[in-house]
């Protein structure tokens, strides 16, 4: 059992779902760190949701902000990225692997049929 607590991933995956908060992660991972300001000016929305958007990514801990006297400069959790990559990854491994064994179905019945002839 993975030792992270049981809705980290769920909080990950809800925080993502939203299009915005997608946005600013991407904003992020483009220019490495900003600060809440410069976010603010890359979308339409106001800051106040813009703030939202921050505060749920920050508490989902794909993002994490620094307090530098009056700015709060956030920047992507590098581990939680990792986390998320982990996953998605084993996923796929996972369903490689269904393919693979359904693959292997295929073929033998292939043989069968030929063996019938």
């Amino acid at each position: 059992m993975p030792s992270e607590e049981p809705d980290s991933k769920q909080r990950m995956f809800y925080a993502l779902a939203e299009p915005t908060r997608r946005g600013i992660v991407e904003l992020l991972a483009t220019h490495g760190q900003l600060t809440a300001t410069r976010i603010y000016d890359n979308f339409t929305v106001s800051h106040p949701a813009i703030s939202q958007h921050l505060k749920v990514l920050k508490e989902a801990n794909l993002v994490q902000m620094e307090k530098r006297a009056q700015r709060h400069v956030y920047r992507i959790n590098t581990g939680a990225m990792l986390e998320l990559e982990g996953w998605a990854k084993r996923i796929a491994d996972l369903w490689g692997q269904r393919f693979e064994a359904l693959d292997r179905v295929l073929a033998e019945e292939k043989r069968k049929k030929l063996r019938k002839r």
